[in-house]
């Protein structure tokens, strides 16, 4: 038998953006029905963010070892121990101790109707679930996306790993090769290489090419420094298993073309594909509900609502910016318009990003390529480097600046931010921007002392430099000096 619901909401997908709307909503004391056919907190809870920065934050701890001498603080003989177990513990404790606030149990006690199933749309308001009908007055579409993998001659007769199965991994991998250098591929390469790993990284294009290449350069040769081989431009045209001391199964080999055409091999013990992400979009059965999409993802207007005006898609679905804090916005965006019937519109130059690379690679707003194709020549480009603040120096954490971007009246436009902590300084620079701050509103906030975010005020202060230098201002100095 099936059972028809007719909520005021019914949300597809438990990740980040579905769990924000269904609390939402449920808080309004709104009903709601919320469809989730896997893990309750979606990829980045289960297979993304958290495990991934858990894993890295190991990474960092092993590397701080090594760096203690500079300190003056001794770690004893020999090489530093990595338990490949407790490292994926550790990965698994993090996962569990959030677990509970993304559950059934908890979202239930919220009461909203969690039903574990697959949805599938039968007509343009009604999605099937199980042995329930859910025909809501407004769906969100919330089902995020997964690893893509590349139709590579041979990926399909080797094991190899994605963001889905990597940290299921409970042994140290001997030699990771990676095949993708885009975040999640430099992240997961230096971590590896932190806890003992070698690690080996091709990329068909450029590493981390969607960022300022002027504070990529950073980012690179720090991982080049720890020892991380990064293959540029470079098409795995096959794969396979390799023999070692005649064990067939023993690695792996990436037979690859260079940028010339000439062929070579790399060798490694395991395979991460980091090729970037496919939405989730096959068993919605879309068509029926009138919903149109492409390779990228649902399409969407600013407002995120679908060609069908009761469906709306938010997060990676909607074929945009992947982040969880992006799904988290959107959700806001559509509890506004649900809700209170209230106009939205996503501003996607709002958004920050963080590459967790250690230096991190941080940036909101415009990039300067961005900037000048949108503003021309009429642009303040201003940097300041990590070397020149006290709090860097005194961490030893010197590599790395802030680059901002401002227009001639000196408006904020984007900030970019490579170093130490830049995850955490871009904040104060998504708020700028979002408000339309201007160089002096940087100028006259006061940082604490030492800290590295005075980057900021540094880098703005110099936009006032030039007045130093103005002979009619010192004209106007030498006037008011007569005063008195």
């Amino acid at each position: 038998m099936t059972q028809r619901l007719t909520p005021d909401i019914c949300v597809i997908g438990a990740g980040s953006g579905g769990l924000t709307v269904a609390a939402a909503a449920a808080a309004f004391g709104v009903e709601v029905v919320l469809i989730e056919r896997g893990k309750m907190g979606g990829d980045c809870l289960n297979y993304g963010c958290v495990p991934s920065k858990a894993l890295i934050a190991a990474g960092k701890h092993a590397e701080a070892i090594r760096q203690a001498s500079d300190f003056g603080v001794g770690i004893g003989a020999g090489e530093i121990r990595v338990d490949g177990q407790r490292v994926h513990d550790h990965v698994h404790e993090v996962i569990a101790a959030i677990a509970p606030n993304d559950s059934v149990e908890r979202f239930r006690g919220l009461g909203v109707n969690v039903i574990e199933a697959e949805a599938r749309f039968i007509d343009h308001d009604t999605v099937r679930a199980g042995e329930f009908e859910i025909a809501a007055r407004r769906f969100v579409i919330a089902t995020g996306s997964s690893p893509l993998v590349p139709p590579i001659p041979g990926l399909d007769d080797v094991e190899y790993l994605t963001n889905e199965t990597l940290f299921d991994v409970k042994q140290r991998p001997a030699h990771l090769l990676v095949i993708g250098g885009g975040p999640i591929g430099m992240e997961m390469a230096q971590a590896h290489r932190r806890l003992g790993s070698q690690v080996t990284v091709v990329e068909g294009q450029i590493a981390l090419g969607k960022e300022d290449p002027e504070l990529t350069a950073i980012v690179l040769e720090r991982l080049r420094v720890e020892g991380i081989r990064i293959i540029e431009g470079a098409k795995v045209t096959r794969i396979a298993p390799s023999a070692r001391n005649g064990e067939a199964s023993a690695g792996i080999e990436l037979t690859c073309e260079d940028g010339d055409g000439a062929s070579f091999k790399v060798d490694g013990s395991h395979l991460l594909v980091a090729t970037g992400r496919k939405p989730n979009l096959e068993a919605l059965d879309l068509p029926a509900a009138g919903v149109e999409f492409d390779r990228a993802g649902i399409k969407v207007g600013s407002n995120l609502k679908t060609s069908n005006r009761r469906i709306f898609a938010i997060g990676d679905i909607a074929g945009g910016l992947q982040f969880t804090h992006v799904a988290g916005y959107h959700a806001g965006l559509v509890v506004q318009q649900i809700l209170f019937r209230l106009p939205a519109s996503f501003r996607p130059a709002l958004m920050p990003r963080v590459t967790f690379t250690d230096p991190e690679l941080a940036h909101v707003g415009l990039t300067e390529a961005e900037a000048r194709k949108e503003h021309g020549d009429r642009l303040e480009v201003l940097r300041f480097p990590y070397a020149e603040n006290d709090r860097a120096q005194a961490e030893r954490r010197t590599e790395g600046r802030i680059k901002v971007i401002a227009d001639r009246r000196a408006r904020i436009l984007g900030a970019s931010i490579v170093g130490a902590g830049a995850g955490e300084m871009i904040n104060l620079w998504t708020l700028a921007v979002s408000k339309k701050m201007s160089l002096s509103d940087i100028r006259a906030y006061v940082p604490p002392y030492p800290t590295m975010t005075e980057i900021g005020k540094r880098a703005a202060i110099t936009y006032y430099a030039p007045l130093t230098r103005n002979r009619w201002v010192r004209r106007l100095l030498g006037i008011l000096r007569r005063f008195g």
